[in-house]
């Protein structure tokens, strides 16, 4: 029970960790960076159960990304979770529709993860599951069993019967009310959590930190994933933590950070946006797709290359922003006032550039390979790459 003597019961609820999801429009160094992110947060996550002194986690599904995850993956957290002692608190995981309980997951009795999960930590593997999380309160869940079904996982959760008093706290994975298409993918009514007679309804399964609906009776929540996993995900990185005041049932909401990444799109049009934006000073911690609007002068381009290098990193030195995706398709390079620069050159070479300058004006689909062409040798004129 908590220690806390204003509170009878306190709950760390997490869900979409997706451990093992790939990032295939990055590097491979950086797709690695962000893979590794997914599993270092459990860090903080559980970090934040233990600092804020709750009573037992819950895990409300897609903790892998996939139901028979790489070992690295299932491995990695079970280290985890053998780190620390969950005897007095305990640990409640449970399948979604991405890692749905079959009996060749990563959940069934005889693999590996699961035989090697310490005391404390338990697998909801009945459709009928129910943990005590006090003398006072009760924990009911189900878990998927599919990638996608219509059929609402709620409806497992038997109703409160008559004289009741018990804290009851469901666990389900799904798609609320709100979301276009929800009825294909386990889904959830506004109604759910009262028709079943629960006082908090912990959901998993899109990615940001959500009450659906907002200031419900009884808080239905997506606490997010605790590092976002695309751009455009807004209110990502969070665990949500519940608190059950003593004397009454009505669950207190606080969100927490537990993320170290924050994924934003820029776009710059100037050389001084792009050093402006090279000048800031949390940077480290971002994924950044950022996009180059800049119709540049061959001086120009050189420093946005420049500023590019500094924020992205190099072979040899590490970049500004901790993981940047540059978009080049609106970077031009204008070779129209080079002239003056050409002046002087051999016949041959100044045959070249003209090639070059024509096909560069053509606007044929070489052009801008034409563009490089001469901007290269524009440096080379003036002295080399340097």
């Amino acid at each position: 029970m908590s220690q806390d003597p204003d509170v009878a019961l306190k709950l760390l609820h997490t869900a979409d960790w997706h451990l093992g999801m790939r990032f295939p429009a990055f590097s491979p160094e950086h797709q690695r960076t962000l893979m590794r992110a997914r599993m270092d947060v459990l860090d903080n996550v559980f970090g934040a159960a233990e600092s804020a002194g709750v009573d037992a986690v819950l895990c409300a599904g897609d903790l892998f990304d996939d139901p028979l995850p790489a070992d690295a993956w299932w491995q990695g957290l079970l280290a985890k979770l053998q780190a620390r002692d969950w005897s007095q608190r305990p640990v409640f995981l449970l399948p979604g529709n991405h890692d749905p309980l079959t009996d060749k997951s990563v959940w069934a009795e005889d693999h590996p993860f699961r035989r090697g999960l310490p005391e404390g930590v338990h697998v909801v593997d009945r459709d009928d599951f129910e943990a005590p999380l006090s003398p006072d309160a009760v924990l009911l869940c189900a878990p998927c069993r599919s990638r996608a079904g219509q059929t609402g996982l709620w409806r497992s959760i038997p109703r409160r019967e008559d004289g009741d008093e018990r804290i009851r706290v469901g666990m389900i994975h799904g798609q609320t009310f709100d979301i276009d298409g929800f009825q294909n993918s386990f889904p959830i009514p506004a109604d759910a959590a009262e028709d079943r007679g629960l006082d908090y309804l912990a959901i998993g399964d899109t990615h940001a930190f959500r009450e659906v609906p907002p200031e419900a009776a009884v808080p239905t929540v997506y606490p997010s994933a605790p590092e976002p996993t695309k751009f455009g995900e807004v209110d990502a990185g969070y665990v949500a933590l519940v608190f059950f005041p003593h004397g009454g049932r009505r669950a207190l909401l606080r969100r927490e950070r537990v993320g170290r990444w924050r994924w934003v799109e820029r776009t710059v049009r100037s050389v001084a946006d792009l050093q402006a934006l090279a000048a800031e000073g949390d940077l480290a911690t971002k994924v950044m797709r950022l996009h180059v609007h800049i119709d540049a002068t061959p001086p120009e381009y050189e420093r946005v290359e420049q500023l590019l290098r500094t924020l992205g990193g190099t072979d040899a030195t590490h970049g500004r922003v901790g993981v940047l995706q540059v978009d080049r398709a609106g970077f031009r390079l204008r070779t129209d006032d080079l002239q003056a620069a050409f002046d002087g050159l051999p016949e041959s070479l100044a045959e070249v550039v003209s090639r070059l300058q024509a096909q560069a004006e053509s606007g044929g689909e070489d052009a801008e390979a034409a563009k490089r062409a001469v901007y290269h040798l524009y440096r080379a004129v003036r002295g080399g790459d340097g």
